[in-house]
């Protein structure tokens, strides 16, 4: 059977001091085509080094209450994952308080 590969493109654009003006993705599979974003938060990681490899973006016009939500939101499905991929009930709830206390102090209940 041969393996089935799956291609997904991030493009920036960058002003002349290299900050990002614009974000773009395209994930074919996901129906997904040259798709605007304003921010992403990309985590991968090496088993050879044992650390996490990031890269984190933001267009220079996002506003700031999005970069909370969007924090936040992140933050809720980073703790599903976690879920998912360890069965470690307590770390979980732990982690969602933690989420709950989050949107709480920043006051986003209201505004998702």
């Amino acid at each position: 059977m041969a393996n089935i590969k799956s291609k997904i493109t991030l493009n920036v654009e960058l002003d002349e001091n290299r900050v990002p003006e614009k974000l773009n993705w395209t994930a074919e599979d996901g129906g997904i085509t040259n798709e605007e974003a304003k921010a992403l938060m990309l985590s991968v990681w090496d088993s050879n080094a044992q650390e996490s490899l990031r890269i984190d973006l933001w267009t220079k016009d996002m506003p700031v209450d999005e970069m909370k939500v969007f924090f936040h939101q992140t933050l809720v499905a980073m703790s599903n994952t976690f879920q998912r991929a360890t069965q470690d009930d307590k770390m979980t709830a732990t982690m969602k308080d933690f989420c709950d206390y989050f949107a709480e102090k920043l006051e986003l209940n209201n505004k998702e």
